[in-house]
C-alpha cells in the first residue's frame, strides 16, 4: 500500500503527562514518519514545549490554538458541550473540516468517544462504535485484535457482529493476516455455551459469509495466536483490556527486580540487554500506541491517558497505518454477500433495522 503524507491532529493536552510527552512524541513522528503535525492546545504551552527540543522536524509541526480540556473527572457529554473550544472538540473538528486525516488522544477517553460520535459521525451501516486494541501473542510477529474494548458497556448480537467485520478488515489489510481467524470471546468452545448475547451472536457469526468465524474463544485463548480477530462487548474487553496491561507491567517489573541480582544476573543482564528490549517491545502496552475507534467516520486514536512520548509516537504510527490502508473505506464498502448456507447476508450484518 502506498504511504502518503498524512496530517495528523494531536490532542495536545489531554493526557497525565501532556503536554511536553505529547509534544515529544510528535516530534519524533514529525521526524520519521511522513506526517504533518497539528499540535491542538494552549499555544504558549505548546510553544514552551517545542522549544525545548532543537530539530528541523519542527517544521512539519503547525499549533491550533484551543481553550481548556475536558477533565478526567467531567461527564464526557457535559464536558465536551460546556467547552466547544476544548482541544478534544478542536482536533475532532479538524477531521471534521477536512484539514486532518486522522485525531489522536490520550485525554479523556469517554469523550474522545462522544465527540467523534457527535462531530464525525457513525459510518454507514455501522449502528456503535467499538475501540480496538491490538495485543501481543504467544506467537512471534503475530497480534490479535480484541472489540470492543470499552465503548458499549451493553452490546446487542448485530453490534458484535459489525465489530466482527471491521476487525476482519483491519486485521486483513493493516496487521497484514492474508486469512484472519475470528472468534468470539467466552466461557467454553461449545457453541451451546454462554449467555444470551454469545449464543445468538454465535449464530450470527456463523452464517455470515463475510466473516472468517471459526468458533468460540476462552479467556487461554485470547494471546494463544490461533485467533487474529476477538470479539466480545466493551464491559468484558475493558476489564480484559486492563488485565492485560497490568499483567505485561508486573512481568517487566520482575524481569528489573529479579535478573540483575548477584554478580552473575548483573553480567546476564549486560548480555541479554537486546533480548530484554524485545521483550518490553512485545509485552508493554506503550509499544503498541492506542486504540482505533472503529465505526465512526475519521480515523481516532485513544490513547493510555499515562501515555509519554514513545506511546504517542506509536499512536500516530497508527493512526498513519489506518490511513494508508484506506481502513474507513474498506468498512464502508463491504457489500451483502452470500451466507455460508447460500442465502442472502443477514440485515444486521450491515447495521440494518432488525432488532437482533
Amino acid at each position: 500500500m502506498a504511504s502518503t503524507r498524512a496530517r495528523i491532529a494531536v490532542d495536545a493536552m489531554g493526557g497525565d503527562y501532556a503536554p511536553q510527552e505529547i509534544v515529544a512524541g510528535a516530534i519524533r513522528a514529525a521526524a520519521e514518519l511522513e506526517v504533518e503535525i497539528l499540535l491542538v492546545g494552549e499555544p504558549e504551552q505548546l510553544e514552551s514545549s517545542l522549544k525545548q527540543h532543537t530539530t528541523t522536524s519542527n517544521n512539519n509541526i503547525e499549533i491550533v490554538p484551543a481553550e481548556g480540556v475536558v477533565g478526567m473527572h467531567e461527564e464526557p457529554i457535559v464536558g465536551i458541550r460546556r467547552k466547544p473550544n476544548a482541544s478534544i472538540n478542536v482536533a475532532m473538528n479538524l477531521v471534521k473540516e477536512k484539514r486532518a486525516d486522522a485525531v489522536v488522544s490520550a485525554g479523556h477517553s469517554g469523550a474522545a468517544m462522544a465527540a467523534a460520535s457527535l462531530r464525525l459521525g457513525r459510518l454507514k451501516g455501522i449502528d456503535r462504535p467499538a475501540i480496538g486494541a491490538v495485543f501481543p501473542t504467544m506467537l512471534a510477529g503475530k497480534s490479535v485484535i480484541i472489540l470492543d474494548v470499552g465503548a458499549n458497556v451493553d452490546s446487542r448480537p448485530k453490534y458484535l457482529e459489525q465489530f466482527a467485520l471491521m476487525g476482519t478488515i483491519y486485521s486483513k489489510y493493516v496487521l497484514g493476516v492474508e486469512d484472519p481467524k475470528v472468534g468470539l470471546l467466552n466461557i467454553g468452545e461449545e457453541p451451546s455455551k454462554g449467555n444470551d448475547l454469545a449464543l445468538r451472536t454465535y449464530q450470527l457469526l456463523e452464517t455470515n459469509g463475510q466473516i472468517p468465524f471459526i468458533g468460540n474463544a476462552e479467556g487461554r485463548d485470547v494471546l494463544s495466536g490461533r485467533f487474529d480477530v476477538i470479539v466480545c462487548d466493551g464491559f468484558v474487553g475493558n476489564i480484559l483490556l486492563k488485565f492485560a496491561e497490568a499483567v505485561g507491567e508486573i512481568v517487566l517489573q520482575i524481569v528489573r527486580e529479579e535478573l540483575p541480582q548477584g554478580l552473575r544476573g548483573q553480567i546476564g543482564t549486560a548480555i541479554l540487554k537486546p533480548n530484554l528490549r524485545r521483550i518490553k517491545q512485545r509485552i508493554d502496552h506503550a509499544e503498541h500506541g492506542g486504540a482505533l475507534l472503529f465505526g465512526v467516520a475519521g480515523v481516532c486514536i485513544i490513547s493510555h491517558g499515562s501515555s509519554q512520548a514513545p506511546s504517542i509516537f506509536n499512536a500516530i504510527r497508527l493512526a498513519k497505518e489506518a490511513i494508508d490502508h484506506r481502513v474507513l473505506d474498506r468498512i464502508q464498502g463491504y457489500k451483502e454477500r452470500p451466507t455460508k448456507d447460500g442465502d442472502r447476508v443477514s440485515e444486521t450484518a450491515l447495521g440494518g433495522n432488525s432488532e437482533q
